[in-house]
């Protein structure tokens, strides 16, 4: 498959309680957005690049990405977004997408086409791994699984991406933390502050 036509969405549906609540991609870092490093990293490896996020879309206006609110009620999680970017790479008539967490400012600059690789060597799908863990919401998706995600959500209450992930049989993919994790995440203000050392 050719990783130049993948499509990605920024997941940024949480609620940011261990950070005070809010928007995590709206958090400074380095005097930017969150959001802004996110897209550095992720924009030149895709064609089309998405926000997944609930209520008023007016505050990311400034960023000019769609944001798509999760089709799922009540607010189920980070699957929801996976959902939302499944139906909107549909509508495009991508065959996959790729999800990132809205908090991970380092992602890989190369982080499209070594899951691609993944999945063009006969994986059904790919998620990262780094430093002995696993990130399930840095994954790429085949949209032939959107149904049977929604059902999963909708009628089972299915609810950790790690149970999705096993059901679709998806391959890790293990990408390096030297010099910095590329998937060390903010939740915390702490964190925070880490990011901001690594970011100088």
């Amino acid at each position: 498959m050719s990783d130049a036509g993948l499509p990605a969405v920024v997941l940024a549906g949480g609620l940011a309680r261990r950070m005070g609540g809010g928007d995590k991609p709206l958090v400074s870092l380095g005097g930017r957005p969150i959001l802004s490093h996110i897209m550095d990293r992720i924009g030149p490896q895709v064609s089309a690049l998405a926000l997944n996020a609930n209520d008023d879309p007016a505050r990311y206006r400034s960023f000019d990405l769609v944001v798509l609110p999760d089709s799922v009620a009540g607010r189920p999680g980070p699957l929801a977004g996976i959902l939302a970017a499944l139906d909107w790479a549909a509508a495009q008539a991508r065959s996959h997408v790729l999800t990132v967490p809205g908090d991970t400012p380092f992602l890989p600059r190369d982080l499209v086409a070594r899951l691609a690789a993944a999945v063009a060597a006969g994986a059904l799908a790919a998620i990262a791994t780094s430093g002995g863990r696993r990130h399930p919401i840095a994954g790429l998706w085949p949209v032939t699984a959107r149904e049977g995600l929604r059902r999963a959500l909708t009628d089972e209450g299915l609810r950790r991406v790690e149970d999705w992930v096993g059901r679709l049989g998806a391959v890790a993919v293990d990408f390096p933390i030297d010099p910095v994790d590329p998937f060390f995440n903010l939740n915390t203000p702490e964190d925070l502050v880490q990011a901001e050392r690594l970011l100088r």
